[in-house]
């Protein structure tokens, strides 16, 4: 764990009880087990729309390449700007 040994660790947990004192570091580990919780939510669903987004745009170019073959659709019956006389 980064490299520390018990020792460390220890020293590292005592500085930490004197800098916040006994009646504040159970409310800290709770607030920084919230924050990881909260974390990893936000990572997971950000993951998901990822996915999500990558699947509906396969599904548009999919779709998009069928309404392309299709002479009676209404992209197809849409005029273009050469199309359009200038009277």
């Amino acid at each position: 764990m980064f490299g520390l040994r018990g020792q460390e660790l220890l020293i590292v947990l005592l500085i930490v009880l004197l800098i916040f004192g006994a009646r504040k570091l159970p409310d800290l580990a709770r607030s920084l087990g919230s924050s990881a919780k909260e974390f990893r939510k936000g990572i997971e669903e950000g993951s998901q729309d990822d996915v999500s987004d990558t699947q509906k745009s396969d599904a548009s170019d999919v779709s998009d390449a069928s309404e392309a073959e299709k002479p009676d659709s209404p992209e197809a019956k849409k005029p273009d700007a050469s199309d359009v006389s200038d009277s």
